[in-house]
């Protein structure tokens, strides 16, 4: 699906958006990320799971997101029980090296459960149903007294790769004070379990239809930083969960670059 070239979008002063004090020095290094994109089919078409982040949060405060965070240097620990597509695998679509990928895709199942409580595990054959019994887990991991290795381990329980897709690839642009370098998965909700949004990180969360986070975006009611923003306009264009994971994607790197006109931001996005 090809990209827009560019968009323009107002954000309020301090919200989401900042740009470095010190402009002619070298950009800040983006830190490798995760993000998850979590589906599933409403009642009136599909749906995608969103939160709010908190305002005071140091990035993106104030927008709406899906569950995603850095890489914790544990996610690349190489004793996760593992099914689905190798690291290799996710390698050579999200142009990197068999290590980072399989940090990655650690980070992203870590970081949907603990933003989302749900869990993308289980036996080699069988993905959980029930996720209760894991409560305390998903609270040590988000306050990193424990890591998914060691949780999943001490659980029984295999990491499954085959639940997810790779989506997208985004960098912050250079102006911004912290950076990420984020890889997008995309995730169909397990049956049975369901998605809650309690984590500290976010002031409310729900499922809304993609054309509806929109329109809440161009109405004002919400906030969206551009590779929200598109990924939704993309996924208006499905009508169930399993086509979205059914997308035959080219995972192309999308490098933004911003141009500041006093409130207004003009969002140039440059594939490389």
């Amino acid at each position: 699906m090809e990209q827009p070239r560019e968009f323009v979008f107002d954000i309020p002063v301090g919200a989401g958006v900042a740009t470095r004090a010190n402009t002619d020095g070298p950009p800040v290094t983006p830190k490798d990320a995760a993000t998850v994109i979590l589906v599933r089919d409403g009642t009136d078409g599909l749906e995608v799971f969103l939160q709010h982040r908190v305002k005071g949060m140091p990035f993106a405060g104030g927008m709406t997101v899906f569950p995603g965070g850095g890489v914790d240097r544990r996610d690349a620990d190489a004793s996760v029980a593992w099914a689905g597509p190798e690291p290799s695998w996710w390698a050579a679509r999200f142009g990197c090296d068999d290590a980072l990928a399989r940090a990655l895709t650690c980070a992203a199942v870590r970081e949907l459960f603990e933003e989302s409580g749900v869990l993308l595990a289980g036996g080699a054959d069988d993905v959980l149903a029930d996720v209760s019994a894991y409560r305390q887990a998903r609270a040590d991991l988000e306050s990193r007294e424990i890591s998914l290795a060691g949780f999943l381990a001490s659980a029984g329980l295999t990491l499954r790769a085959d639940l997810m897709r790779p989506w997208a690839h985004w960098i912050t642009p250079e102006q911004e004070p912290r950076r990420y370098d984020t890889r997008f998965y995309v995730a169909k909700l397990p049956s049975g379990q369901e998605a809650d949004g309690a984590t500290s990180e976010a002031s409310s969360s729900g499922w809304q239809r993609p054309q509806d986070a929109i329109a809440d975006a161009r109405e004002g009611r919400r906030m969206l930083m551009p590779p929200t923003w598109l990924t939704l306009s993309e996924l208006d264009a499905f009508e169930t969960a399993d086509a979205v994971l059914a997308a035959d994607r080219e995972i192309v790197r999308i490098a933004p670059t911003l141009h500041r006109d006093g409130e207004q931001i003009r969002v140039v996005l440059e594939p490389r």
